[in-house]
């Protein structure tokens, strides 16, 4: 990487990593996605119950399989049969010890924004499982909450894309506000801080671009 963007990647990371505990969240600072996976690796003890969001950034580093092995209870909601499935496990995994997943935008007075299709991300970030681990790369901090939701409407369009929602913006790349079932953008949530039940979120700031 250019020297420059790696230097700015890595003092707005490290601002983020020195902010973030006061607005009541845990923040840990990393390199690269190996060493986020690292500190998620030593952040959960073997044994824990697991749940994820879906998530291009968590899907590039490779920590699904790791999460499937012995060690943990995963909460699969990957590689099911139906969607009726699916979101059966979506229901179970809020009593998981764990929710590991990243977010859409994260501002920089510590508010994360996230938009999901069925809600379970969002709503397990809110009220779910006890412990919440944020993975962000410094391509999703923004300003504010307009950006963010500027943001969302961005990364929408990729992520139908992605999962293969036949929706408009799956060819258009441009949100249109679509009223459809196969609709992503049907929930969005957004965390002002982490003060209410201090300690249950860690998140941790990558000083490289993740997912999208």
């Amino acid at each position: 990487m250019n020297p420059v963007k790696q230097w700015r990647n890595e003092t707005l990371a490290k601002k983020m990593v020195d902010f973030l505990p006061t607005c009541g969240y845990t923040a840990y600072y990393a390199q690269n996605a190996d060493e986020a996976k690292a500190k998620i690796l030593e952040l959960i003890p073997k044994g824990s119950s697991i749940a994820m969001g879906g998530s291009v950034t968590l899907g590039d580093m490779e920590i699904v399989d790791i999460f499937r092995g012995d060690d943990y209870k995963f909460f699969e909601r990957f590689n099911v049969k139906s969607y009726d499935e699916q979101y059966n496990v979506y229901r179970q995994s809020f009593l998981a010890d764990y929710l590991v997943t990243s977010t859409n935008a994260l501002t920089k007075n510590g508010e994360l924004m996230n938009v999901d299709s069925s809600g379970n991300r969002v709503a397990g970030m809110i009220l779910g499982p006890e412990n919440v681990i944020i993975v962000c790369g410094v391509n999703k901090i923004v300003d504010n909450l307009d950006e963010g939701f500027k943001r969302l409407r961005k990364v929408g369009p990729m992520n139908c894309r992605r999962v293969g929602h036949q929706t408009p913006c799956f060819e258009t790349a441009e949100c249109e506000d679509c009223q459809i079932q196969a609709r992503m953008c049907n929930y969005t949530g957004i965390i002002h801080n982490g003060r209410k039940h201090e300690g249950r979120y860690t998140i941790i700031v990558v000083a490289e671009e993740l997912g999208f």
